[in-house]
């Protein structure tokens, strides 16, 4: 099963998820940003909240996917697309390997995702590259996750069909 959590910056999407990964158990939580850079009381906080019990994994750009093809079993918490493409140099993502690992993984995957399009343009290049690019990626997990959640303000709301099922 691959769910996916889509929000914005502090919309309750990493708790949402934590609490989705604890009812399946046991977890891996495969975090794909990088320490520091101010995001020491972010880091913590999400620490603070997970079970004693998960397993940590830090991954960088290219162990994602190797990440995720290597669990068999219980449930892989990934936390998050986002900073896993900002991570990338020139925002160079592989999506067709993480979307190849995570059709051949045996574990339940729930997966964070920051949701781009309702937000301010971003008035760098650079900005509306990363845009594309993980908008894009988001909806190739998407469509093929079992289950796409979006929260709003602490708020859940289950996705239904994609755009080309849609009728």
């Amino acid at each position: 099963m691959i769910t996916l959590v889509l929000g914005g910056v502090r919309s309750g999407k990493s708790e949402l998820a934590e609490r989705l990964a604890a009812r399946r158990g046991p977890v891996t939580y495969v975090a794909t940003g990088p320490s520091g850079q101010g995001m020491e009381e972010r880091i913590a906080a999400h620490r603070a909240r997970r079970p004693a019990d998960w397993g940590t994994v830090e991954v960088t750009t290219d162990g994602l996917a190797r990440s995720i093809a290597s669990v068999d079993d219980g449930t892989l918490l990934v936390d998050s697309l986002g900073t896993w493409v900002a991570g990338h140099h020139e925002l160079r993502i592989d999506a067709a390997a993480l979307l190849d690992a995570l059709s051949a993984c045996g574990a339940d995957v729930v997966l964070v995702s920051d949701e781009v399009g309702l937000s301010v343009h971003p008035e760098t290049e650079l900005g509306r590259h990363f845009q594309d690019v993980l908008g894009a990626l988001n909806r190739s997990v998407s469509a093929m996750a079992d289950r796409t959640l979006v929260v709003v303000a602490g708020r859940v709301i289950e996705l239904g069909a994609a755009i080309e099922e849609f009728e």
